[in-house]
């Protein structure tokens, strides 16, 4: 490695973070672009749409571009599908890196790389690494202070329903040492109903996933009021039972004690990151399938009530199920299974396992594995959907963390002693 590039590799990051603090939206990918220039080195920005197909670019004045890639068969989107960094066999000094906040996929940084380069030396990789972790950042920390950044992942205007509901929910994807979580729902720019919660802290990791009844504002709302209760219980303490209690008394409180639009299914759980050990309340939910070395292993039965916000006349009991290192578990709501094809067949659970259970033979990034579910359900269904459709993923294993991340840290120079020897 390179010390005297790596010293002034890091003292461009220190500048571009202190001018992060009064940097607007837009100013972003052409503040990254050159600040790089410094250094012999060039930087475009593509974000994701929110359907996951295209990379569509951050523009930089003078910088010429392709306006949109298709992730499927490009170099950019396998970077991005695979969270790994990607030379590009038709320019050999261009980088591909995925554009990681944490683990939440952003998109990728196209890196055009200095004379002396080779996109294929591990020292360069990580270096675009580092440089693409603070952009993520930057992006993350930028997206709700202008339109261009929300903007440019959309290939379409949102309903006000879909608005609400992406301001309710936490990043897609978040992973740690010894779990890898990621959820999805479709359809991004009209969701209504479906939503989906989680908190990671200590030995401790809280899941849920809701479902309100019917589609639009009037769902988003319950949605809303839901994950809103439990949330708020739960960060006061609260256990699953007192989760699901707040998030009955609130839909009452809301909505009335009758009407559809308060009814809201799900599932709450709660693992044990040391033990494997989960806790959860069924209510109404489609039955959670076990996933381990790709195969299934079953459906998650027990803990079974009636749907949020109608209060139970017997006594709930909480399930329990010991998961193995290494195993998956996959919910998702009705939407996913009930997709209907322009033949009237139904998607249906055994084709979402058996899709499931191949991209694991695949070791594909736990995000990876239902950008695919997806999309093979919009594939399926071949038009509008008549339902939201939301999968959540858990994997209970360190190695599928780690896919989901980028490679290994950025070296560290050597001491002084180490330079004398």
């Amino acid at each position: 490695m390179d010390q005297h590039v790596d010293l002034r590799l890091l003292q461009v990051l220190g500048d571009m973070t202190a001018s992060s603090h009064l940097m607007q939206a837009d100013e972003v990918a052409p503040k990254v672009d050159s600040a790089l220039s410094r250094l012999g080195m060039g930087a475009t920005m593509y974000l994701i749409d929110h359907e996951q197909v295209l990379l569509n670019v951050l523009p930089v004045p003078g910088q010429h571009a392709p306006s949109s890639i298709p992730v499927d068969e490009s170099v950019p989107g396998r970077s991005y599908m695979l969270v790994q960094p990607e030379p590009d066999p038709q320019h050999p000094r261009r980088l591909w890196v995925p554009l990681l906040d944490g683990t939440e996929r952003f998109g990728v940084i196209r890196f055009a790389l200095p004379g002396n380069a080779d996109p294929r030396d591990s020292g360069w990789q990580q270096r675009c690494e580092l440089v693409a972790g603070l952009a993520a950042h930057l992006v993350h920390s930028k997206m709700f202070a202008g339109d261009i950044l929300p903007g440019t992942r959309r290939a379409q205007p949102m309903t006000v329903a879909a608005e609400l509901m992406w301001q309710m929910l936490p990043p897609l994807t978040s992973s740690h040492e010894r779990l890898a979580l990621t959820a999805i729902i479709e359809p991004c720019y009209d969701i209504g109903g479906d939503g989906y919660d989680y908190a990671v802290d200590g030995d401790t990791a809280w899941l849920v996933l809701l479902d309100a009844m019917g589609r639009g504002l009037t769902a988003a709302v319950a949605c809303s009021v839901a994950l809103s209760a439990i949330r708020a219980t739960r960060r006061a303490g609260g256990d699953l039972l007192e989760q699901a209690r707040a998030a009955d008394e609130n839909l009452v409180e809301q909505f009335g004690p009758t009407g559809r639009a308060r009814f809201v299914t799900g599932l709450l759980a709660q693992f044990d990151l040391e033990t494997g050990h989960v806790r959860y309340i069924n209510a109404g939910n489609p039955l959670p399938v076990i996933l381990r070395d790709a195969d299934l292993l079953g459906v998650v039965t027990g803990g079974a009530r009636v749907p949020l916000g109608l209060r139970s006349t017997s006594d709930i009991r909480v399930g329990e199920k010991q998961l193995q290192p290494g195993d998956r578990m996959l919910l998702h709501t009705d939407g996913v299974i009930e997709a209907r094809a322009t033949d009237g067949s139904l998607f249906g659970a055994a084709r979402l396992t058996q899709l499931a259970t191949e991209c694991e033979k695949a070791r594909l990034p736990a995000p990876e594995t239902l950008r695919r579910l997806s999309l093979a359900v919009a594939e399926h269904r071949g038009g509008p959907p008549s339902d939201d459709a939301a999968m959540v993923l858990v994997e209970w294993s360190a190695a599928a963390a780690q896919r989901t991340s980028v490679g290994p840290p950025f070296p560290t120079p050597p001491d002084e002693s180490e330079e004398r020897s």
